[in-house]
């Protein structure tokens, strides 16, 4: 079709071959010297419609590089689309774009969704409640880079760039169909990306439903978005699932902190339809027991945190008995509601040795918590290991709020016996 185009609008050229596209805009450059602009919209349809066709996908990437790539007849080539450039490996297969994404929008931030000025002014002008709008669309953030100009007043005034702007963000289509019905209401579930989510939650990649109860609980999940292929099919772990819901707008990532969260109450009902089933019963309980557990550590609670983490360990599986590493990946597990509220690192080098999980405070207000996890001897074992070993020395600058925490589980203790697969603990402030 695009080829008949140029025969119309050139019919003097000398075509070479009229159903060569490629050849056909190369003869026109060639006898008139007019360069073209190629918009393309949507143009990764292909791999949302047809994610498992791998052998299409590259030969639709191959004929756009060898249509497009350094080529004199093109001006400009550009392109929207839900997901970023697909890459092979670590590489981009369209390497010569400028790409512009939910996670680095860079200086075209603003115009990745309407403003909260431009929602405030549309809603003014069509007697609009503005707060419910917001109450209901408003969430995503992102900030653009300004690229250093040596002429910028900011630069000559103080020898640094200026810094960029951050901007509050609304979809577009939920705020005109909320505006043109006077309906505040989800309209996502219109689209076709909703069965994606469905889809992807339910398959729990690398314990994405805990993720997913923690984000709908109003907390975020902290991704590595750098291993992401830019499709909806090469995963090797959630966070690359998580990385596909920023871009489809399921997710609001911010860049200083590198979290995700839900940004708005219409993505939250979305998630809350894609959650209904029966499956899901035991992953919201698992949370709100996860909630408990902090609640008790922070309260120094040491029979129900206990119990809590019998109870997390009971559920991880038998397996997880048989060796310390087990007995630290449930209690991981146990506390996976902390995510929102502290960094894990485990095995946290303290100089003198290896404290098993340490929990950092993202904030102020919150104490850091130091877990020291034994086999074979009881909770105060635990605890005094952590004493020798001067782990609380490692964390110093919290002194006075922070808090030890001793487990202890006797895998000798026979499964007749009423304290079989019983766990200690001890706590204490330091």
């Amino acid at each position: 079709m695009i080829t008949r185009e140029l025969a119309k609008a050139y019919p003097e050229t000398d075509f070479f071959d009229k159903n060569d596209l490629l050849q056909s805009i190369q003869d026109v450059y060639a006898e008139n010297g007019n360069q073209f602009v190629v918009v393309i919209d949507e143009w990764d349809a292909i791999f949302r419609e047809h994610k498992d066709d791998k052998e299409g996908q590259k030969e639709y990437l191959d004929f756009l590089r060898d249509w497009l790539k350094d080529k004199e007849y093109i001006a400009l080539a550009y392109m929207t689309g839900i997901l970023p450039i697909k890459k092979y490996g670590k590489h981009s297969a369209l390497n010569m774009f400028d790409e512009y994404s939910m996670t680095y929008p860079m200086f075209l931030a603003r115009y990745t969704g309407f403003t909260a000025d431009e929602v405030s002014n549309l809603a003014e002008r069509y007697g609009r409640d503005y707060e419910k709008i917001k109450e209901w669309y408003d969430g995503y953030r992102v900030s653009d880079i300004i690229p250093p100009d040596p002429q910028h007043k900011s630069f000559l005034r103080t020898g640094r760039p200026p810094e960029g702007k951050k901007y509050s963000l609304y979809s577009p289509l939920s705020v005109v169909k909320a505006i043109r019905s006077g309906v505040i209401d989800n309209y996502w579930n219109e689209t076709e990306t909703y069965e994606a989510l469905k889809q992807y939650v339910d398959f729990n990649f690398d314990g994405l439903k805990e993720d997913v109860a923690v984000l709908m609980d109003g907390g975020r999940v902290t991704v590595d978005i750098t291993g992401y292929q830019n499709d909806m099919t090469s995963f090797n772990g959630k966070d690359d699932i998580l990385t596909m819901f920023i871009h489809l707008g399921y997710l609001g990532y911010d860049r200083d902190s590198k979290e995700v969260f839900i940004p708005n109450k219409e993505v939250l009902q979305v998630f809350k339809a894609s959650t209904k089933s029966r499956d899901w019963t035991v992953t919201f309980r698992a949370l709100s027991n996860s909630r408990k557990l902090l609640e008790a550590t922070w309260a120094c609670d040491e029979e129900t945190v206990g119990e809590l983490i019998e109870a997390a360990h009971d559920r991880a599986g038998n397996r997880t008995y048989n060796s310390e590493a087990g007995l630290s990946y449930a209690i991981q597990l146990a506390y996976y509601a902390a995510q929102d509220e502290y960094t894990i690192i485990p095995e946290l080098d303290t100089g003198k040795g290896y404290a098993d999980l340490a929990f950092i405070p993202k904030k102020p207000d919150r104490p850091a918590l130091l877990i020291g996890l034994k086999y074979e001897h009881d909770a105060d074992t635990a605890i005094g290991q952590i004493h020798r070993q001067r782990y609380p020395d490692r964390l110093e600058h919290y002194k006075g709020n922070l808090i030890l925490v001793g487990i202890s589980y006797d895998r000798e203790i026979k499964n007749d016996e009423v304290l079989f697969k019983h766990h200690s603990c001890k706590i204490e402030r330091a």
